[in-house]
């Protein structure tokens, strides 16, 4: 379905307004609404018992295009069902009206208090996890009729389809403090996320060594990387993580924003890393060429590496083991075992184990103290990286040798 669109965020900006009002089609009755002011607003034009109708669906850029679209889809839906798209949130509306304040009214107000004061990233990724899994869960229904049970079927959905399970911890601990702040205002008698913790719900994680190929290994599994035949994105998602060896869910989580090429830095932030604490990969010329293939490709959405379906949420955590699977590295290598890979390979070539050990982001560091020191031992840590990612060509450049 997807395929059938047309626009694209690019275009969209890049639209100057004109004299008259402006269409700019998407495809299958939706469209983008150009006023001579400047103003885009989002509208499906279609025909119900005979009649023509035109469905709004917010402005641009408040409703992205990747909403745009969901929205779009979700009204085609009920229309297949032979329901009139319009009609259908009248009611849900009317409903909501009669019953209270909704959970999503709730969240409007909390977030217009919480994003005070917060880094701009850290507010936008918060905005997008809640619109994403939390709203479309029970967001139009009134906030005193969601049940722990809910809460609970949003994060297993979060898990099963994923397999996030911080994504879903965090969705539980948002969700939490919005019903706090409904009881502390007298919107809401009681807070269900409260009932239980994530971990009664969620499959434990087991601590474990992650299965990783040996050193002398490489140059086979590099050539194979080489030589994957999967999509463009997943194959360039796995030469990332062998230059970075950041974890598999700091990879699939990463936004453009965090990514500053022309200093051949990453900055992952603090509410990504599983220490709470901001974390700098220093990027070698490899890795930044890889970002730049990249960029060619999903450069005009906000995640690196969107999903296939909904841009707006990462590739399955999923798709990088399974491309190792189908490499024939099943139960033999995963994405983390990179970090096993890079740490015995710079231990061995006589690098400081300080350095190595923070680049892994293994050290544990207090909140007050990491303000300070995660950029610690930067220069040492960039020849690291620029190194390994040295070394890594050459172990590229020794299967093409094997192989001729």
């Amino acid at each position: 379905m997807a395929g059938k669109y047309q626009l694209t965020d690019t275009k969209i900006r890049k639209h100057k307004p004109c004299a008259a009002p402006v269409k700019l089609t998407d495809g299958l009755g939706l469209y983008l609404h150009v006023a001579p002011t400047g103003g885009k607003l989002w509208r499906y034009a279609y025909r119900f018992d005979g009649k023509q109708k035109l469905m709004a669906f917010g402005g641009y850029p408040d409703v992205s295009l990747e909403q745009a679209r969901e929205r779009h889809q979700e009204a085609r839906k009920l229309l297949a069902d032979g329901k009139d798209p319009m009609a259908e949130r009248k009611a849900r509306r009317e409903e909501a009206d009669a019953n209270g304040t909704t959970f999503e009214d709730v969240f409007k107000l909390w977030f217009a208090t919480w994003k005070v004061g917060k880094e701009e990233r850290h507010v936008c990724q918060t905005e997008r996890r809640i619109n994403a899994d939390v709203i479309p869960a029970f967001g139009s229904k009134p906030i005193d009729d969601v049940t722990a049970a809910d809460i609970r079927a949003m994060m297993l959905k979060i898990y099963d389809e994923r397999k996030a399970r911080d994504i879903a911890k965090r969705a539980h601990q948002t969700t939490g403090q919005i019903f706090s702040f409904a009881v502390a205002n007298g919107l809401a008698k009681r807070n269900p996320a409260a009932d239980f913790k994530p971990h009664l719900i969620l499959p434990t994680v087991k601590t474990e060594n992650f299965a990783r190929v040996d050193t002398k290994e490489l140059p086979a599994l590099l050539a194979k990387m080489d030589a994957y035949i999967g999509t463009a994105v997943t194959k360039l998602a796995l030469w990332l993580l062998a230059y970075t060896f950041v974890r598999t869910s700091e990879l699939i989580e990463a936004e453009w924003c965090e990514f500053d090429m022309d200093n051949s830095r990453w900055d992952i932030p603090a509410e990504r890393m599983k220490m709470d604490t901001p974390h700098i990969v220093p990027l070698s010329r490899q890795a930044v060429e890889v970002l730049k293939a990249l960029k060619m490709i999903t450069g005009t959405h906000k995640l690196v590496f969107p999903g296939d379906f909904d841009k707006n949420k990462p590739m399955s955590n999923n798709t990088i083991l399974k491309a190792l699977e189908r490499m024939g590295y099943k139960g033999v290598m995963t994405g983390h075992g990179w970090r096993g890979i890079a740490s015995t390979v710079l231990h061995e070539n006589g690098f400081e184990e300080q350095h190595i050990e923070l680049q892994l982001a293994h050290m544990k560091r207090d909140k007050v103290a990491a303000a300070y020191n995660h950029a610690k031992y930067l220069k040492q840590r960039t020849d690291m990286m620029q190194w390994w990612g040295d070394y890594i060509e050459q172990q590229h450049e020794k299967a093409t040798e094997n192989a001729a």
